[in-house]
């Protein structure tokens, strides 16, 4: 067996080489292996492993502690990635997945390590040219048009969901998620839960329904260095077939502009798409609708649910935060989730007063 550097937190590098030989033929250990964990992962956890021959490979776990359930479903994202891997679209190639958490203290994903860009925070972001951020904002848009324009029955995935009901369920869902990971309790978060209650049942019948991301953002890609291309879209764990427009409105919410106020006080890929060149959300949403053909007469409705949804999501974060169980991004910089979570909710109640996307600069 190779000699092996000390395990970062989260992973056990011996038992998984010896795994690695076993399953993954092409993974050399003829020599010293190495593993690092990427410092962006707030939930599932990314380790970079470099087998004996210098090669790179991705591993994706569930983070340490508390979580939600249905969360960091690491299935799902291999089934995604082997359809969309043989479908052309950019994403790592998997390899293999471990169900047998004895190895590791966890199931895991194995992945090709994709080489290329991250734009990964304001400071990645300061060394665009302007030209460069405006190709990365179409990249962006362009990628999430590609994957709601998929054939998810043509290529393997018409099981992976039930799209009929998708929106109601994601309140019911977020609803069930918020009472098991809240650490108190905050009036708009209530306000958001009883309002898309309400509306989700006026929502016309047959809208449209494709596969979904669930946490599309501009630091879960890899682009091109030379920026004319997406290399690879990241962390599917949330994947499904559910309405594209939600996931679109994901992507606004996550989208970050000079002027915002509350958009600020969450941490996550905060200032990166607020230099010169950067589209404005509306643009986005213009270029987006221009690229599919989609009527996004309910984005209103789907920017609440996503304030609804994130602010679960930044909760669950704090909650681990809180008991000393977070790895990755949230830890390394001292995240605020807490303000996270409240400017979200301050937010979605201001669109439910205002449901349009010139809102989120609030």
């Amino acid at each position: 067996m190779p000699r092996m550097t000390p395990d970062p937190q989260g992973i056990s590098l011996t038992p998984l080489t010896a795994w690695l030989q076993a399953m993954v033929p092409a993974f050399d250990v003829s020599g010293p292996c190495r593993a690092e964990l990427l410092a962006g992962g707030r939930s599932n956890l990314t380790y970079v492993v470099t087998d004996a021959s210098g090669r790179r490979w991705a591993i994706r776990r569930p983070p340490l502690g508390h979580l939600l359930p249905s969360a960091h479903d690491l299935g799902r994202e291999s089934t995604v990635l082997q359809a969309l891997n043989k479908a052309g679209y950019p994403v790592p190639k998997p390899w293999a997945l471990c169900e047998d958490p004895s190895i590791i203290g966890a199931r895991f994903l194995v992945m090709d390590f994709v080489d290329g860009f991250v734009i990964a925070d304001h400071i990645d972001a300061a060394h665009l040219t302007p030209s460069q951020a405006v190709n990365a904002s179409h990249l962006l848009v362009e990628g999430l048009a590609r994957l709601h324009q998929l054939d998810a029955r043509a290529i393997g995935l018409g099981d992976f969901g039930r799209p009929e009901g998708y929106l109601a369920r994601q309140v019911r869902r977020w609803g069930q998620q918020w009472q098991l990971t809240k650490t108190r309790e905050i009036a708009g978060i209530d306000r958001m839960a009883d309002w898309l209650a309400e509306r989700v049942t006026s929502l016309p019948d047959g809208l449209p329904w494709s596969l979904v991301h669930g946490d599309y953002r501009m630091d879960n890609v890899i682009i091109d260095p030379d920026f004319t291309s997406l290399r690879a879209v990241l962390d599917w764990e949330m994947s499904t077939l559910g309405d594209p427009v939600a996931d679109l409105a994901v992507a606004l919410v996550y989208w970050s502009q000079a002027d915002d106020r509350l958009r600020c006080e969450v941490p996550v890929a905060r200032d990166v798409t607020s230099g010169p060149g950067f589209w404005r959300r509306e643009t986005i949403v213009e270029q987006y609708a221009a690229m599919t053909g989609l009527d996004l007469e309910h984005l209103g409705f789907c920017l609440v649910l996503a304030c609804y949804k994130l602010a679960v999501i930044m909760e669950s974060l704090n909650f681990r935060g809180l008991n000393g169980q977070q790895l990755g991004a949230a830890k390394e910089r001292g995240e605020d989730m807490d303000g996270a979570v409240l400017a979200l909710a301050e937010l979605g109640v201001n669109l439910i007063e205002a449901p349009s996307v010139s809102t989120l600069q609030s």
